[in-house]
C-alpha cells in the first residue's frame, strides 16, 4: 500500500493540486504548472521526432486545449496523464500533416546556442552545460531519453515516467544508474571537462 505522504510527493499529486487552485480561480497556477510540467512535455514531444519549431507549436496547441477543457478533467491528479496523451496525440496529428520527416537526434536542439529562454535552454547555458549535454548526445537512445527527463524533474513521478518512456517501472532506477556511469566515463576521458 502506498504511504499517503508519498502519494503527495509524486508529480502527478502536485500537479493536481496546482491544476485544481487554477479551476479555483487562481490565474498564477497556470503558470507553476506550465513550468512543472513542459520539461516531461518537450520530452514527449520531441520523442515522436518533431523539430524544435514543430515541438513548441504542439506545446502551445496543448496548453491552450487544457484551458479549454479544464472543466471536464474530473479528477485533477489525472491532468499530467492527460497532458502527456494530449500532447502525444497533436505531436502524431502534426507528424501525418507533415509531407516528410527529416532524422535527426532527439538531443540536437540541446546542444546549440540558443536566445530562446526555453525550459532546456535555461539549463543549458554556460560551456559546462554544453559540453555536459555533448557528451549526453553520445549516449544511446535509451539514456538520453530517460536522462533528459530526469534532467527537468524535481522529483520524478516513477509511474508516470515509466509510461511515458514505454519501460518498466523497475528498471528506470537501475537505467539511470548505468547511464550515468556511462556519462561519468565519458565525461572523465574529456580534457575539456577536466578544466572546467
Amino acid at each position: 500500500m502506498i504511504n499517503a505522504e508519498a502519494e503527495q510527493g509524486t508529480l502527478a499529486s502536485r500537479a493536481g493540486e496546482v491544476f485544481q487552485r487554477y479551476r479555483d480561480g487562481d490565474s498564477q497556477a497556470m503558470g507553476e504548472l506550465v513550468a512543472m510540467l513542459t520539461p516531461i512535455l518537450w520530452h514527449t514531444v520531441r520523442a515522436q521526432r518533431l523539430d524544435k519549431e514543430s515541438t513548441e507549436d504542439v506545446l502551445q496547441t496543448t496548453w491552450l486545449a487544457l484551458v479549454r477543457s479544464a472543466e471536464g478533467i474530473s479528477d485533477p491528479r489525472a491532468v499530467l496523464q492527460w497532458l502527456i496523451v494530449s500532447a502525444r496525440r497533436e505531436a502524431w496529428r502534426v507528424m501525418r500533416g507533415q509531407s516528410r520527416q527529416l532524422p535527426y537526434e532527439i538531443d540536437e536542439d540541446a546542444i546549440q546556442t540558443s536566445d530562446e529562454e526555453l525550459p532546456d535552454s535555461i539549463v543549458l547555458r554556460g560551456t559546462s552545460e554544453k559540453l555536459l549535454w555533448s557528451h549526453v548526445a553520445a549516449l544511446p537512445e535509451r539514456c538520453r531519453a530517460l536522462l533528459r527527463v530526469i534532467a527537468f524533474a524535481d522529483r520524478p513521478d516513477y509511474p508516470e515516467l515509466a509510461r511515458s518512456l514505454g519501460m518498466p517501472m523497475g528498471s528506470i532506477g537501475p537505467t539511470r544508474g548505468r547511464c550515468l556511469a556511462k556519462l561519468r566515463a565519458s565525461l572523465s576521458t574529456d580534457a575539456r571537462w577536466e578544466l572546467r
